[in-house]
């Protein structure tokens, strides 16, 4: 069984930079198409950014992009969201996910194997 753990989290000042890990030790992350998703208190949860486990192709919510890219390191079996300008509204848990026949990188239903979330705060 998949699992994913994400690292990188922090506090940082509104237009400064964090970048975030998704991680697996067992399994190849370049097998599955990988998407970041994030939940504020009393929101609901939303898509980030994914790439593709076909091609490559990434994708973004339009609130976040231009300033977040998402990139693989496969000999490190990791996934990296780099978040750069960064906005109080972007404040959440970010979790990471995997799937394995994903139609729609923005659908979390379609992914199969979820991390813990790591927490992200923007404030001065």
């Amino acid at each position: 069984q998949l699992q994913l753990v994400e690292s990188g989290g922090g506090l940082v000042q509104p237009g400064g930079s964090l970048r975030l890990s998704c991680a697996a030790s067992e399994f190849t992350l370049d097998y599955y198409t990988i998407g970041w998703f994030r939940q504020a208190p009393g929101k609901e949860r939303e898509g980030v950014s994914g790439i593709s486990r076909r091609d490559g192709s990434t994708y973004y919510a339009d609130s976040v992009k231009a300033r977040f890219t998402i990139s693989r390191d496969n000999a490190k079996n990791a996934v990296y969201l780099q978040m750069n300008s960064l906005k109080p509204e972007d404040t959440a848990v970010y979790s990471c996910a995997a799937g394995s026949r994903n139609t729609n990188w923005n659908d979390p239903f379609e992914y199969d194997y979820w991390g813990q979330g790591t927490q992200v705060t923007v404030s001065s």
